[in-house]
């Protein structure tokens, strides 16, 4: 097993998003390690990215986005679902990665297709948010160096509020994975 180090992140945020589908989300929490293996991503590009939460600017709960690479930005969604992204590209470019679905490998239970039930599964919530990705509570790694996993381009769900950002190829998945959240 390899973790993803901050250079992973540190790069455009569409090559990240596709690099991360086939990685592994590790979470160590109450003494539990859950693992689960990515399936399904959405790429979020920064300011100009009408569906990206910094569009609307620097504000507290975007400030994670805005960087360093390689940190966790958690928020709740609707009141009801925590969803976690990772932070891409150099700091200042507002960039993230959302994990959309997982396929559970280690102490995942329950529905992980989708945002919000994947954190759920994962038990992933608020305390994530802003922890560094290189840490040992909740990380990504790579554990075959060898796999290559064939990719689907969709337009992300649930951001028709975007204009043509809803039209954009942004959304990733593994081609045939049973996981993913919609296809």
């Amino acid at each position: 097993m390899e973790k993803l180090m901050r250079s992973f992140y540190c790069r455009d945020t569409i090559e990240v998003a596709e690099n991360l589908l086939g990685k592994y989300l590790f979470n160590h929490i109450n003494g539990v390690e859950r693992v689960g293996r990515i399936v399904e991503v959405e790429a979020y590009l920064g300011p100009h990215d009408l569906a990206a939460h910094s569009s609307r600017g620097l504000t507290d709960r975007t400030r994670l986005m805005y960087g360093p690479p390689g940190f966790a930005y958690v928020y709740l969604v609707y009141g009801l679902h925590w969803c976690m992204n990772v932070v891409t590209e150099p700091e200042g470019q507002a960039s993230a990665v959302l994990l959309r679905a997982i396929e559970p490998v280690n102490n995942v239970e329950e529905n992980t297709r989708g945002p919000g039930l994947l954190c759920k599964a994962m038990h992933i919530d608020g305390r994530i948010n802003g922890l560094d990705l290189e840490g040992n509570i909740i990380y990504l790694a790579s554990i075959s160096e060898t796999e290559t996993v064939e990719i689907i381009k969709r337009t992300r769900i649930g951001v028709k509020y975007a204009g043509i950002w809803a039209d954009k190829l942004l959304r990733f998945y593994i081609k045939g994975s049973n996981y993913i959240s919609r296809k």
